[in-house]
């Protein structure tokens, strides 16, 4: 049976590439300053079928709308934040309606059924805006999201967010093989806070991200691994490298 392809773009950008075929991208700022083959990533991008987006922030948004219009791929969003991407940035409405779009809890089969997404709370902002002179538009709070793939992992990606206590039902609900964690600090939480998080959540595989991108994004996966040592964490560590694709 094939496995589960998933890649990391850098900071908080992924692809998750299912048993059945399908293609799945999560937050794809594809042209972040982490990623030397940006361009030819970006081009690579012929085939998606879902965009899972977070929230409205820039560098999670990236190139959604380019490749929603280019691939034809679906938004998996907030209905909030749906509204903002078609109303503010032009992503095409047919692909955000409310098959695909949702809040928070509520289980939503994607794909004829090769995807089950759920949207979970995260604390954060979720301001998005056309340009830099233009007034940001409140797309609804921020958001994380598990992606239960068919004979595939259950992913849970937090979103950018700070450690909170309601993290623990993640797992009353969804047992979670692989937890996609957000490290930097500064505007989410640091390793030590992560670590934490990953306690409440207790995943099979954790991956960090959302690091290193800026001077300001100071988590580091070393202190992300003292620190999953000292709260006696059972996941698994795997810092993977911009551009790596690993099988699940």
């Amino acid at each position: 049976m094939a496995k589960t392809q998933l890649t990391w773009y850098g900071h908080s950008a992924y692809k998750i590439v299912t048993p059945g075929g399908k293609t799945l991208l999560i937050d794809p700022w594809i042209t972040n300053p982490k990623n030397p083959n940006a361009e030819k990533d970006l081009a690579a991008l012929t085939q998606v079928d879902a965009i899972f987006l977070t929230h409205g922030h820039g560098d999670h948004v990236g190139e959604t709308v380019a490749i929603g219009k280019k691939t034809g791929a679906k938004l998996v969003a907030t209905m909030d934040l749906a509204v903002a991407l078609t109303k503010l940035l032009g992503f095409p409405p047919e692909q955000a309606t409310g098959e695909t779009t949702g809040f928070f809890g509520g289980r939503v089969p994607l794909l004829n059924g090769d995807v089950i997404s759920t949207l979970v709370p995260a604390l954060h902002g979720g301001a998005i805006a056309k340009d830099d002179t233009a007034t940001p538009f409140l797309a609804s709070p921020a958001s994380g999201v598990i992606i239960e793939v068919k004979n595939g992992p259950c992913f849970y990606d937090t979103g950018d967010t700070d450690v909170f206590s309601d993290m623990s039902l993640v797992s009353r609900f969804n047992k979670i093989d692989v937890m996609l964690a957000c490290i930097g600090d500064h505007f989410t939480m640091g390793p030590e806070r992560a670590a934490l998080a990953v306690k409440l959540v207790q995943p099979k595989l954790v991956i960090p991200h959302h690091y290193a991108t800026f001077p300001v994004l100071t988590g580091t996966p070393e202190r992300f691994r003292e620190a999953l040592k000292k709260e006696g964490c059972g996941a698994e560590l795997r810092v993977m490298e911009v551009g790596q694709t690993i099988e699940l």
